[in-house]
């Protein structure tokens, strides 16, 4: 590295951790004063409390990476194009191309440390927050689900519960169906069931079993059976947040068990994974965007420059947030998913690029 370039990297590391550090204490704040009650009424020792910030932290930042690169780097070189220091560097015979060079050793820094952190240490800060969230803030670790809950546990076996109750581990209508292909093989029908902590198995009552071979149909009625299932109530608590606490090795071998049980709505979870790589190479992306739009001295200065970094911000989360709709509510690839708007913003860097090099 050259003294240009250790100038430019640092300056722009050195906005980026300064940013980055106001978001977090500002973010705390606001995180403390929302959760106070819960802290003070549930008496929260001071060091989880600390514990549970310092995973916040990790949290947050990761959430906002991308647009906080993107609007650091626009601040800073827009200040040195004001200063009219880019128009000497480029005067002195450093080509544009030759200019972007710290910009990329600094914007594939910070890559590479969001991706080794997006896929293994982020997630472990996560499960500590969600642990003290659990335990502090929500009103309980287990929630009574009024709502109807649908579960696969084997390919074509699916289970039915119209609400469970995790205090006594009691749920009403319950229902596992066995189905091949269009054929509904078996269906098991029970007012009730228990789970029995200690068997590790269910108890049915007043149970119905209707089977079906295509020619004949069969209905069965018992007052109680036992049965052993490849699921528990843990299993039927499983919310979103969970795809945030598992590192990414974790969360493909969670992904292949729910395969392997006929679990087929789990794009929210393949677009966790495949975000964990895309997003910082968004980063990356809006670094050049950033270093060529604010190369430029123009009138309007430093505001007009952050003013336009916001703009497009707000632009890259909102295809975000469309393609992620899209791949959740109509069956788009997650991978195509999550790199849309880094392909479009791809794009968009080039096209300026080249624009600067006229």
């Amino acid at each position: 590295m050259k003294k240009l370039d250790r100038y430019i990297v640092g300056k722009f590391l050195t906005t980026f951790f300064f940013a980055i550090m106001i978001l977090a204490v500002i973010s705390c704040v606001i995180d403390y004063s929302e959760k106070v009650d819960n802290i003070v009424s549930k008496k929260a020792p001071l060091g989880v409390v600390v514990n549970y910030y310092k995973n916040f932290v990790p949290h947050i930042t990761a959430l906002l990476f991308p647009l906080f690169i993107f609007i650091a780097t626009i601040f800073f070189t827009s200040k040195m194009a004001y200063k009219s220091e880019i128009i000497a560097i480029l005067s002195s015979g450093v080509s544009f191309r030759r200019f972007l060079r710290p910009y990329v050793i600094g914007g594939g820094f910070l890559c590479l440390v969001s991706l080794v952190a997006n896929h293994w240490i982020i997630p472990v800060a996560n499960k500590q927050r969600i642990d003290f969230e659990n335990t502090y803030i929500n009103d309980a670790n287990f929630r009574y689900a009024a709502n109807d809950m649908h579960l696969g546990i084997a390919k074509g076996t699916y289970v039915y519960l119209q609400n469970f109750n995790f205090t006594n581990y009691m749920g009403n209508r319950f229902c596992v169906e066995r189905i091949e292909g269009t054929l509904l093989k078996e269906k098991i029908m029970a007012e009730y069931a228990i789970y029995d902590t200690v068997k590790k198995t269910w108890e049915l009552h007043n149970v119905m079993i209707r089977t079906n071979d295509s020619l004949h149909e069969k209905l069965v009625k018992l007052p109680m059976m036992e049965v052993k299932y490849p699921f528990s109530p843990r299993d039927l608590n499983k919310g979103d947040a969970i795809k945030e606490a598992l590192t990414t090795p974790q969360l493909v071998a969670y992904l292949e068990a729910e395969q392997l049980r006929g679990q087929e709505n789990l794009n929210t979870y393949l677009i966790e994974k495949e975000r964990r790589t895309s997003q910082p190479f968004a980063g990356f992306v809006l670094t050049m965007i950033g270093a060529c739009i604010a190369s430029r001295k123009i009138r309007g200065g430093s505001g007009f420059h952050l003013a336009l970094g916001i703009a497009l911000s707000a632009i890259y989360i909102m295809f975000q947030q469309i393609s992620n709709t899209f791949a959740t509510k109509a069956s788009l690839e997650p991978l195509i998913a999550v790199w849309i708007p880094n392909v479009i913003f791809g794009v968009v860097a080039y096209v300026l690029y080249r624009r600067q090099l006229r």
